[in-house]
C-alpha cells in the first residue's frame, strides 16, 4: 500500500512543477513514505533523516534549497515528535492527508516551516487525487516503457479489527471502502497503459463493502466479479485478508473466476488459541484450518502465503510449537514471519511476560528454516510444469526477462524485450529458493 501511496503522491506533484529524480542530490523535495508496523521500520526513518540532513546542508552551501517531508504511518503516529527529533523536516503528513501535498508545499513556499498535517480530513482523499498517470521514470510498480505489466490499486483502507499488537487502526483509521465506479475507472486507466495484472489493496481487503453502480453494497467477491466482467484485465489479486472475512462467496470466486489468481495471502499470526485470543484476532486455530480446507476444496491448486508473529507476550514454548505444527499442517508457498515488536499505544505493548529477545530470535530462526524449506519445495514442485508467465521487466543479465507465475513466483527466461507486458507459457526447468527458471514453451 505504501508503494501505491508513493505513486499517488508523485502523481499529485507532477502537475505542480515537480518531476521525479533518481539522484537525491538533485532533489528540491525529498519525501520519506514510512511504515510504523514494526519498530525497526520506524527507527529507520530517523537514520535516513540523518543522511538527508547532510544532503540538505551540502545543497544549501551551493545555494539550493531542499524541502524534507515525512509521510505515511510514522508521520501519523508521531506527528510533531518527528520535527522535534529531526528539525531538518519541513512537513509531516499522514497517510489520509497526502492529497493535500500541493497545498501544504505552497504554504511552505510562502514561509511556513515545520508543518504537521495528521488530522483525518472529512473529505475523501481519492476524490482529490489526479488521474493515474504512471509516467515513465516514476517509482511505479508498473514496468516503464510502452508495455506495462502490473499495478497496485487501493480499494479499502483502515481496519476495525483492533488486533492488540497492531497500529493500523490508529494510523490509518477505521475501515473505508471506495465506490466500485471509482475503482473501475482507475482500473480502466491502468489497462489503457497496458496493465494486465492488478493487485487490489487494503489493510483488511476482504472486509471491502463499497457502493456498487446500482447503489447496493458490494462485497470483495462482488467487486472481483464486476471487474472481471467489465474490464479487459487478465489477472486479479488481492491482499491483505483476515480469516473472519473469508466468506463462502469469496472462496467460490477462487473456484469460478479464472482471472482471480490461485494465490492467497492469509495471515494467521499464531497457532495457539490462547495467544490468538490475547492478540484479539477473533478467530481460533481451527477457524483458520477450516477456512483453508474450504479454499482448497474450491481451488485445489491454490498456493498460500501468510504472516506469523513469534514471541508475542506470554508465548510459551508449547504455544510456539503449536505455531510450528500449524505451518507443517497447512504448508505455505511463501511467508512473512517476524519477531513481536511492541508498538507504542497498542494494548499488547503493556502486557506482562514480554518474551526475551534471544528467545524470540531462536524461535524465528527455527520457524523461518521450516518456512523456507516449504517455499523451496513448492518451487521445486513446479519443475516440469508449463506455467503462464506475465513478463514485467528486464532481468539482470542481457537478454533475460523476469515475470510472475500465477503463484506470484519470479520466473527468469531468456526472451526478447518485445514480450514485456504480455503473458506466455513457460516450461519450468529449474527452481531455487526464491525464483524459477524456464524457457518459452513451444506453440
Amino acid at each position: 500500500m505504501n508503494v501505491y501511496d508513493s505513486e499517488r503522491m508523485s502523481e499529485a506533484l507532477n502537475g505542480e512543477g515537480y518531476r521525479e529524480t533518481t539522484n537525491i542530490d538533485d532533489a528540491d523535495l525529498v519525501i520519506l513514505n514510512t511504515c510504523h508496523i514494526r519498530e525497526k521500520a520506524a527507527e529507520k526513518v530517523y537514520s535516513d533523516l540523518g543522511r538527508i540532513r547532510q544532503v540538505k546542508a551540502d545543497r544549501k552551501r551551493v545555494g539550493k534549497e531542499t524541502l524534507v517531508t515525512v509521510a505515511g504511518c510514522v508521520a501519523q503516529a508521531e506527528g510533531a515528535e518527528i520535527v522535534r527529533r529531526a528539525p531538518v523536516v519541513d512537513l509531516v503528513v499522514g497517510p489520509q492527508s497526502y492529497h493535500r501535498l500541493p497545498k501544504l508545499l505552497g504554504e511552505i513556499a510562502n514561509g511556513a516551516r515545520n508543518l504537521v498535517e495528521t488530522e483525518f480530513p472529512e473529505e475523501e482523499k481519492f476524490t482529490h487525487l489526479p488521474e493515474r498517470t504512471l509516467q515513465e521514470g516514476a517509482s511505479s510498480t508498473v514496468a516503464s516503457g510502452p508495455k506495462l505489466a502490473t499495478a497496485f490499486l487501493t480499494i479499502q483502507e483502515g481496519c476495525d479489527k483492533f488486533c492488540s499488537f497492531c497500529v493500523v487502526p490508529y494510523t490509518r483509521g477505521g475501515e473505508y471502502s471506495r465506490a466500485v465506479k471509482d475503482i473501475e475507472t482507475e482500473l480502466k486507466r491502468l489497462i489503457d497503459r497496458g496493465v494486465r495484472e492488478v493487485t487490489l489493496l487494503g489493510q483488511n481487503v476482504n472486509a471491502y463493502h463499497g457502493t456498487g453502480p446500482d447503489g447496493e453494497t458490494y462485497s470483495l467477491a462482488d467487486l472481483l466479479g464486476h471487474l472481471a466482467n467489465v474490464t479487459d484485465i487478465e489477472r486479479l489479486r488481492y491482499m491483505t485478508s483476515h480469516t473472519n472475512d473469508m466468506n463462502d462467496d469469496l472462496i467460490t470466486m477462487h473456484r469460478d473466476e479464472p482471472k482471480v489468481m490461485p494465490y492467497l495471502h492469509l495471515p494467521f499470526q499464531s497457532g495457539a488459541d490462547r495467544i490468538l485470543a490475547a492478540m484479539n484476532r477473533k478467530h481460533t486455530r481451527q477457524d483458520y484450518l477450516t477456512c483453508i480446507e474450504k479454499l482448497r476444496v474450491a481451488c485445489p491448486g491454490l498456493a498460500l502465503s501468510t504472516d506469523i508473529i513469534v514471541g508475542f507476550p506470554g508465548e510459551s514454548d508449547d504455544e510456539f510449537e503449536q505455531t510450528i505444527s500449524l505451518v507443517e499442517e497447512v504448508v505455505f508457498a511463501q511467508s512473512y514471519s517476524f519477531k513481536y515488536s511492541a508498538r507504542p499505544g497498542t494494548p499488547a505493548a503493556g502486557l506482562p511476560d514480554q518474551v526475551p529477545e534471544e528467545v524470540k530470535s531462536k524461535r524465528l530462526t527455527r520457524l523461518q528454516e521450516l518456512l523456507f524449506a516449504q517455499q523451496r519445495s513448492f518451487n521445486e514442485s513446479c519443475i516440469g510444469k508449463t506455467l503462464p508467465v506475465l513478463f514485467e521487466r528486464n532481468g539482470r543479465k542481457a537478454g533475460q526477462l523476469v515475470g510472475r507465475s500465477p503463484y506470484l513466483q519470479l520466473v527468469n527466461v531468456d526472451a526478447s524485450p518485445e514480450l514485456l507486458g504480455s503473458i506466455h507459457n513457460v516450461e519450468i526447468g529449474d527452481a531455487g529458493g526464491n525464483s524459477l527458471n524456464g524457457v518459452i514453451a513451444s506453440p
